[in-house]
């Protein structure tokens, strides 16, 4: 098994600014546009070098994710920016009809996503915006693990055409991927192969995965890690390669087990492959207030999770 080690640690939301500065650079079609967030969603460098292709939107997200469906219209590759439960939840309507029904090539850049906002407790933590974004026709999906994945996969989207949605977060978490990486959308990564359970695992439950590994690995057991970055597309063929070689297999993520990554995986497993599988992930539920690490712990995402999960699913293939 190879082994992952880390030297610092950053929150992916900076991830994700520091390629929003590079794009301003490189691409004079990308702008920005900001609910009132712009300390959050890192975006002071990109405004500073590029004042005149930034739109500070206020407390509207509706009124943003409609500027950013007319801005494609020129030409534009809108960048629109808020917290992920004011990105979805708030604004699902305007998504639907203006974004994803009219095929506009908007990116819809969400942070703060998942239970790890921590403090600001269940109103803020949505835990549903997966489900509800892969759910729309067309709408491309991604959940990068660290900073220099969500860096690689914001540069990636801006030459992608048509409507995506990019997740990320608050927390510092471990930078262990490549930073000269290449990001491809709909590709899955694999992290460690293994012979006894597939674990497909997604943003910062990545690292949680690597770790259940290790510990499994110390009891014998040899666990095939995969990260799956996008959502949707998904990559089927890596899913199947990897479960008819395990025999069972552990979808672990930060989001409610209704209707994202595990789910997309089940709907995988059940038209091709019939193997058992585990669920890590919130149990249908909304989240509270709390440090990231207490929350975690409390709602079962953590590595220990992962190995508990890992031998059930063996346990249950024999």
């Amino acid at each position: 098994m190879k082994k992952y080690t880390y030297t610092e640690k950053k929150d992916t939301r900076s991830g994700f600014g520091a390629g929003m500065t590079e794009l301003g650079q490189e691409n004079d079609n990308v702008v920005a546009l900001c609910a009132d967030l712009v300390g959050s969603l890192k975006l002071a460098p990109f405004i500073k070098e590029n004042p005149d292709r930034f739109f500070q939107c206020g407390i509207s997200e509706a009124n943003m994710i409609g500027l950013s469906a007319g801005l494609t219209i020129g030409g534009k590759i809108p960048f629109a920016t808020t917290f992920a439960n004011f990105a979805t939840g708030r604004v699902y309507d305007q998504i639907r009809q203006s974004v994803a029904y009219s095929n506009k090539n908007v990116k819809i850049c969400a942070s703060h996503a998942g239970i790890t906002l921590g403090e600001d407790g269940a109103t803020h933590q949505i835990l549903e915006d997966i489900g509800m974004m892969r759910m729309l026709p067309g709408m491309t999906v991604i959940n990068p693990c660290d900073y220099n994945q969500t860096k690689a996969a914001t540069k990636a989207i801006a030459d992608f055409e048509g409507p995506v949605y990019l997740r990320f977060g608050r927390p510092v978490v471990p930078i262990f991927t490549d930073p000269d990486q290449k990001f491809e959308i709909g590709k899955a990564w694999m992290v460690n192969e293994g012979k006894d359970v597939s674990i497909f695992a997604t943003g910062h439950l990545v690292w949680e995965a690597i770790q259940a590994g290790e510990m499994l690995e110390k009891e014998g057991i040899d666990a095939e890690i995969i990260n799956i970055h996008t959502i949707k597309p998904l990559d089927e063929e890596a899913i199947l390669k990897s479960v008819r070689k395990t025999g069972c297999a552990v979808s672990a993520e930060e989001h409610n087990r209704l209707g994202g990554l595990g789910d997309s995986i089940a709907q995988v497993l059940v038209k091709n492959q019939l193997v058992p599988q585990e669920y890590v992930a919130v149990d249908d539920s909304f989240g509270e207030s709390g440090t990231p690490e207490k929350l975690m712990e409390k709602y079962g995402l953590t590595a220990k999770d992962i190995v508990a999960a890992a031998k059930r699913a063996i346990e249950r293939k024999s």
